[in-house]
């Protein structure tokens, strides 16, 4: 479970609870109308932005910013090393047997066993690294979408109540809680969009950069390993992808 995740949400909307209710006024900031436009007049632009299946998988997209597990850099470093290792004391057909946990890299560890060329691994794993890449930015941009409409959409339900409100001014002691009541849905649409939304886009563009500098990291480690590289210059290339720090716990 990615925890940092869990507490920016919590820590957020707590912030925002809290300061409403050191106001005093906790039940004049809810509506269920205000609510209903803007959550549920996202929901339905977003079905008319992207195909259903789309809106579908990133269901999971979203579980996947919550509860993820990071890779180890370093891990993926020694398991490559000891590739190597393996493919130089032994043999390239060798390395079929060895068990590997990742089934990216366990992909392109076969196919290198089983004689295919370096430019044909290449390939496979780049295409797979290429479309893995379009299928994360298929879920960054629905929520991309929605932290975009919710904003909007607290604009129309404030259009929605400046109008209701508009149409009975005979009573001047209604202006105020009319108007009040009118602001709420862009309200609701600035923290939707700002709180839950745009930082999930984020969080998902951050995880997606990371799959693909561990893939461009297992990709040339293959390489490395087909072309019977020794496994110390293999340590060496493969820690040139990653930070000082994670180099010297490695």
């Amino acid at each position: 479970m990615d925890i940092a995740t869990v507490i920016g949400l919590v820590g957020g909307f707590g912030l925002i609870i809290t300061t409403i209710l050191m106001g005093g006024n906790a039940g004049g900031f809810v509506d269920i109308p205000s609510v209903v436009v803007v959550l549920g007049g996202t929901f339905a632009a977003t079905f008319v932005m992207f195909p259903l299946k789309t809106i579908i998988g990133t269901i999971k997209v979203a579980m996947k910013s919550i509860f993820f597990k990071s890779q180890d850099p370093a891990d993926i470093v020694r398991t490559i090393t000891g590739l190597a290792e393996k493919a130089r004391k032994e043999s390239l057909v060798a390395l079929e047997k060895v068990p590997i946990e990742d089934e990216y890299l366990k992909k392109g560890v076969l196919l290198v066993a089983d004689g295919s060329s370096e430019a044909l691994v290449r390939s496979i794993m780049e295409i797979e690294l290429d479309f893995m890449k379009q299928r994360h930015r298929q879920g960054q941009g629905v929520f991309k979408g929605m932290g975009m409409l919710a904003p909007a959409m607290g604009m129309i339900g404030t259009l929605i109540g400046l109008v209701n409100m508009l149409q009975n001014l005979e009573d001047p002691a209604s202006i105020g809680p009319a108007m009040a009541v009118a602001l709420l849905t862009t309200f609701y649409g600035a923290v939707m969009a700002n709180v839950v939304f745009i930082p999930i886009a984020k969080k998902l563009e951050e995880r997606s950069e990371e799959d693909a500098l561990f893939m461009q990291i297992m990709i040339e480690g293959v390489a490395s390993v087909q072309r019977g590289e020794h496994p110390s210059v293999v340590k060496d290339k493969l820690e040139a992808f990653l930070a000082p720090a994670l180099r010297e716990n490695s």
